[in-house]
């Protein structure tokens, strides 16, 4: 068991580096090695990336691919995507293709707001906070002025302040929910200080007023909640059914079965769980890309999936009147700028590649994204099914370890092209190529 460290922080990057490789590892010089391997060789921007998190060792680098001919609201992008998941880009290429002949996909955004909470518990009688709540919005309001006047004067700040009564789900709790317009930024800065002003204007309240008793009073916690239910955006796409007739299976067949597959998804949890991920790829590689919090979108689509009681599609589908029609409707919180937009070079490109949107714009294209891709995974679920695309770009991964040379990869790839590439038997073909013994199972 290695010895903890103390005020690690505070060494430098070289004395953290040494620490590490000579205290984590076998073979310190080659960890070494390969840690330093990643770093950019401009140190300038190499010291832009170092600041980004605490002791940074490395850069770990991902994938950075474009799927071009996604039509949006009758214009053409070409889409950032930052993944590291074989066929991702490509399926949300061949998606974006096939809309783009179909009237492309349409995007509206329902609602650009986003909710904070002050937590709190209130022991006593708390019937005089609820009478005299519109005095407490007052003051919470000027406690807040300068706070929010730059967001203001953009067309932003608080919309709403309620105090919620919540004891019926926990004993003594209540809330101040505080809804905020955030414009091009995320926000979670702006929102989560004017809270933390919040919680002290409500202590004040408290303490000066003849009928509540400051005693009483907790405040818990003061942070911006990662579910926005009211900043939504939904995007879809529709054509003639007959416009649908994929891989052997007739127009009507493949609308029937897409269909249904959606209704499964929404029936069968374990089948919901992996139908959202699949959406998840397309969205968070844009997300990355943009330079946004995946994680924070991760969260608030997943417990938007769950909202009705049970874990349930992100995405819907009808046939009516010989349309079909495709659609997703999820919560986005974005930002354009704060935060990485203007420090990261790949994010600033990313966004100058999608012409530089506003957040609401931004939210349609990684809504889009997002449903590009599950309409992909559905067509070739319901069709050929996942794994004849999937392997494709598997087998890649598979002649890489190997060390097949780009001869060997055409080849083997050529061999492969009406075969389902499973790991032993492109291990076994290699071997047969290159004329050595195949490696007996478990090696």
């Amino acid at each position: 068991m290695k010895d903890p460290i103390k005020g690690f922080s505070k060494l430098s990057k070289a004395a953290k580096l040494e620490w590490l490789v000579t205290n984590n590892f076998e073979d310190a010089e080659a960890a070494r090695t390969v840690l330093t391997a990643y770093w950019h060789e401009d140190e300038a921007l190499q010291k832009r990336h170092d600041e980004f998190i605490e002791n940074t060792m490395s850069n770990f680098y991902m994938p950075y691919g474009v799927a071009p001919n996604f039509k949006i609201n009758g214009k053409l992008y070409t889409v950032p995507m930052a993944i590291e998941e074989s066929s991702v880009v490509a399926a949300a290429a061949k998606s974006a293709a096939f809309w783009m002949t179909r009237g492309g996909f349409k995007t509206e955004v329902l609602g650009t707001e986003k909710i904070g909470h002050v937590h709190f518990m209130y022991t006593g009688d708390a019937s005089a906070l609820k009478e005299d709540f519109s005095s407490l919005e007052q003051e919470l309001l000027q406690a807040t002025a300068e706070l929010t006047a730059n967001m203001v004067a953009r067309g932003g700040g608080i919309t709403s302040i309620k105090l919620i009564d919540a004891t019926d789900r926990l004993e003594d709790y209540y809330q101040l929910e505080v809804t905020f317009e955030t414009c091009d930024s995320m926000g979670a800065n702006f929102i989560n200080s004017n809270l933390e002003e919040m919680a002290k204007c409500l202590e004040n309240f408290t303490d000066n007023h003849e009928r509540l008793d400051a005693n009483s009073l907790e405040v818990v916690m003061r942070i911006l909640s990662n579910y926005t239910p009211r900043c939504i955006v939904r995007a879809g796409v529709s054509c003639p059914v007959e416009e649908l007739a994929s891989e052997g299976v007739s127009a009507t067949e493949f609308a029937r079965k897409f269909k249904r597959a959606i209704a499964i998804a929404n029936a069968e949890p374990y089948r919901a769980t992996t139908h959202n991920k699949g959406i998840m790829n397309g969205i968070d590689g844009v997300i990355i890309a943009t330079g946004n919090d995946f994680r924070a979108v991760e969260a608030a689509c997943h417990t938007h999936a769950s909202r009705s009681g049970s874990y349930k599609s992100l995405t819907g589908c009808s046939v009516e009147n010989g349309v079909f029609t495709f659609w997703i409707e999820i919560p986005l919180s974005l930002g354009v700028v704060g935060g990485l937009t203007k420090l990261h070079p790949l994010v600033v490109k990313s966004l100058e590649m999608l012409g530089n949107p506003g957040a609401e714009e931004l939210m349609g294209i990684v809504a889009v994204s997002g449903l590009a891709q599950n309409f992909a995974a559905l067509r070739a679920l319901v069709t050929t099914g996942i794994q004849k695309g999937h392997m494709k770009m598997h087998l890649m991964n598979i002649l890489t370890q190997l060390e097949a040379s780009s001869e060997e990869k055409i080849h083997i790839a050529n061999y492969f092209k009406d075969k389902v590439p499973h790991h032993r038997e492109v291990v076994n073909y290699f071997c047969e190529l290159r004329g050595v013994p195949v490696p007996k199972v478990g090696q």
